[in-house]
């Protein structure tokens, strides 16, 4: 987080712990308003890269599990990068600003996988660059999103991952309601008064609590190399493309799709306790094996936490899961909304 956007929001009311923006004041009135209010909310727990130069679209391609040949210059899209065994390193929200590719992902693995990028350019002509010095990333969501971005005089894309650029950014829409902009730094904080004009800003946990209600897994250091794709759901949400050549891990990816082998799941959990990515999930029954594991958790507006958690098949049914935490947190495991 650039040092003066984090002032900014220090002064506007901001609580920012460890570089994460916890609250403005009251997180659990932020936490109520977000079901039904238009917030605005910082995200310092994303981070961006940048992949530039001649060769930065078939670099992409040959290394991530998503067609980036044809993702076109006014759309976004998920993808991932997985090792030679097909476990995700990272995930990412991709998409272009003019001739370059940007990279959305979890902050705590950025300085890593711009390294690891890094070893694989050899001889092509590819720049990766941290842009997290100078650019910043606020989410808006709520009914009136997108008349409030109009009214500061910013693009709304019209369909799911459509991006639209302006002088100092790029707006992404992120599903009916919600939007993620990239906004130069030095901008940041006049964009920001615009658009809390007429929207609650909240805190970080807020935001994840809606990428949770929508089903957007983030892979984290926490879980970085814990996954193949389909455990998460990423070929639902258009994370893999089985029709592009190959990527690392690509034949076991392939693999997982075709003869159906996956035996863990993506679900949704709860508990009362704290949740955080990266938890082990118990059973009685098979005390000495994890039978699941979060990958991204918030803290719920109705008290306690809930999380999107992969999570062994057999075990699902099981009413007596627990976290593997000293409190042994009881947890209650749901369909995802999607699959209802």
């Amino acid at each position: 987080m650039n040092a003066n956007w984090q002032e900014f929001l220090e002064l506007s009311g901001a609580r920012i712990e460890n570089g994460k923006v916890q609250d403005f004041g009251d997180i659990a009135s932020e936490l109520s308003a977000v079901r039904n209010a238009t917030i605005i909310s910082p995200l310092p727990h994303l981070g961006i890269i940048e992949c530039a130069g001649d060769d930065a679209k078939i670099f992409l391609h040959n290394q991530l599990s998503s067609d980036v040949n044809h993702l076109a210059s006014d759309a976004a899209q998920h993808a991932a990068w997985c090792t030679a065994k097909g476990r995700m390193l990272a995930t990412f929200l991709l998409y272009r600003k003019e001739s370059a590719y940007r990279l959305i992902l979890s902050a705590d693995l950025l300085a890593t996988i711009q390294k690891r990028f890094q070893m694989f350019v050899l001889r092509s002509k590819v720049t990766i660059a941290d842009l997290c010095s100078n650019h910043e990333l606020i989410g808006l969501s709520g009914p009136q999103a997108e008349a409030i971005l109009q009214n500061a005089g910013l693009p709304a894309p019209a369909k799911l991952l459509d991006t639209a650029g302006f002088t100092d950014g790029t707006v992404i829409r992120l599903d009916p309601t919600r939007f993620a902009i990239d906004v130069s730094s030095a901008a940041a904080s006049v964009l920001w008064k615009k658009l809390a004009e007429n929207s609650r800003p909240v805190g970080t946990p807020a935001w994840q609590w809606l990428d949770i209600q929508a089903e957007i897994p983030l892979i984290t250091a926490a879980t970085s190399e814990e996954f193949v794709p389909q455990m998460i759901n990423f070929d639902k949400i258009g994370g893999i493309s089985f029709h592009k050549g190959c990527y690392p891990g690509q034949e076991i990816v392939a693999r997982t799709q075709y003869l159906g082998k996956v035996k863990r799941h993506l679900r949704h959990i709860k508990a009362a306790g704290t949740i955080s990515a990266g938890m082990i999930i118990l059973s009685p029954q098979s005390p000495e094996h994890p039978c699941g594991m979060v990958v991204n958790a918030a803290p719920a507006p109705d008290g306690g936490f809930v999380a999107l958690a992969v999570i062994q098949e057999s075990f699902v049914e099981a009413r007596n899961l627990t976290l593997a935490t000293p409190e042994a947190s009881a947890v209650s495991v749901e369909p995802l909304i999607s699959e209802v």
